[in-house]
Formats: C-alpha cells, structure tokens, sequence
C-alpha cells in the first residue's frame, strides 16, 4: 500500500486518507485549515448521522485537518479537556487530569496516547456514535527519537487499546455484527537496515509505503493480502464510505472502494 501524496509527513497523509485525494496544496505539517471535505463532515450531513460522528486524537492538529472552523461534530485533539453536554465521571477525572500531565512533546499539541484512548472509549460508551475516529501518536514521537523499545512498548499498547475497542463492540448488542475497523497509519518509515527507521518524509526511501488492516462482517477474513493491485491511501475513505452505504463524494474525484475489502472479490 503507498501514498499518492509526495510528502510522506504527516497532515498530508491524513489528509489524504480522509478527503480521499491528494491536494498539492497541503504540503506540510503547518497549523493551516484543510479547504478539502473529509469522510466525516460527508457522514456527519447523511440522515441518521446528526451528532452520531466524533473523532478524537493525540494531535491537536487534527483540528485543522478536519477543520472545526467549518465543522461542528465532536473533535477533541492535543492536550485539551474534552467537553460535553454528558461527560461520564472517568471524563470529567480525565478533564483534570490532563492537566497535571504534562507532555514531553511539543507542550501541549501532542498528548499520550492513554488520554486519547479514555476519552474516545468513554465517549462510544456513553454516546453510541455511527463513526468514531480515533488517532494516536506516540509510535512517532519515539521513533523520532529513535528509542527503539519505547516504540515497541507503545505499539504494544496500542494493539491492546483496538482490542478493547473491538472486545467491547462485539459485547454490545448494538454494535455486534454491525461495526467495522480500519485500522492504518498517515506514512511509513525509512528502511531500518539504512539507519532510517525513525525518519520519514520525501528524502527517506520506504517512507510512502504503509499498511491498513480491516475487520467487520462485511469483509472476508482472508489474512495478509500479498499478490494484489497496488492500494493506495487515498482509497480508504470511500471504502468505508460504502461500508456504510453512502457514496462519498469530496470536491475533487476520490480514490475508488477497495474491492477485496468489502466482499466484493472473494
């Protein structure tokens, strides 16, 4: 799987994995609002998905990749206090919390991933959103920092976050045998037998290369796909768009569905 964006960083890769396109325009990393309609504001105006979309990450740039000066859905990112009409008692702990913890990435546009697991798990519990996206972080920040254990271990803990999700959507009647999970990445990384495995971006071979995992009842469990048409990120989005019977439209052509991911290729 590869990116048709020739940055390989990180707003443009998910950019790219949410409107659906590459926009040359959306070229680096700065705090600027995407002018590109993203998968969520689409679903967040279909009948049936008012207030029923939220998204939660560790980067508070997401608020300008999805833009919150256009949108209104729920959006929580960085280190901020999330607030709601309903927040649950582990919410509100965490809303004070956050706020003796402090990052050691770039004060507070950067939180630990565990704020954003909480926050995102206590909002589909209590909320019982259509589409929840959540985004970590720490992965990064540790291989730019090239400790390669604390990479590891934070991986590690993000595998445990899904699992939880999906555990939980599978012991709830309302979810279970009706919910999907893609779970993918904004880029990949330089080669480590280069030295580059904490580096990426359009100086670093390998860096356009990624992956995506798909589970739900409408994809066949077919393991590690090799052997295939070349996917591309900017794919994704109208994959799960069909997913959920919509056409995603953005304000340019998008990637067209993956068929293998949603049963039509068995």
């Amino acid at each position: 799987m590869h990116l048709t964006n020739p940055n390989w960083i990180s707003y443009p890769g998910y950019s790219e994995l949410l409107v659906g396109f590459n926009d040359d325009s959306v070229n680096s990393n700065a705090k600027e609002w995407n002018p590109n309609i993203n998968l969520l504001e689409f679903l967040d105006q279909q009948e049936g998905f008012e207030d029923r979309v939220a998204a939660f990450a560790s980067w508070d740039v997401f608020d300008w990749i999805i833009n919150t000066e256009r949108n209104d859905f729920t959006i929580n990112s960085g280190g901020y206090p999330f607030y709601d009409e309903k927040l649950t008692p582990k919410q509100q702990w965490l809303n004070t919390f956050i706020e003796d913890v402090p990052s050691p990435w770039y004060g507070s546009a950067v939180r630990w991933d565990a704020f954003t697991f909480e926050y995102a798990f206590e909002y589909l519990k209590l909320n019982k959103p259509r589409f929840l996206y959540i985004s970590f972080d720490e992965t990064d920040e540790f291989a730019h920092q090239r400790e390669y254990d604390k990479y590891l271990n934070t991986a590690n803990r993000s595998d445990g976050y899904i699992k939880a999700i999906w555990d939980w959507t599978q012991s709830n009647e309302m979810y279970r045998g009706k919910t999907t999970m893609m779970i993918t990445t904004d880029h990949g990384r330089g080669s480590y037998e280069h030295g580059a495995w904490g580096s990426h971006g359009d100086g670093v071979p390998g860096a356009e290369f990624l992956w995506t995992a798909i589970i739900g009842p409408d994809t066949p469990a077919i393991g590690e796909m090799t052997n295939t048409d070349t996917i591309a990120t900017s794919q994704l989005a109208a994959t799960l768009g069909y997913l959920l019977g919509y056409d995603f439209i953005s304000n340019q052509p998008v990637g067209h569905v993956v068929d293998p991911m949603v049963g039509l290729i068995k």
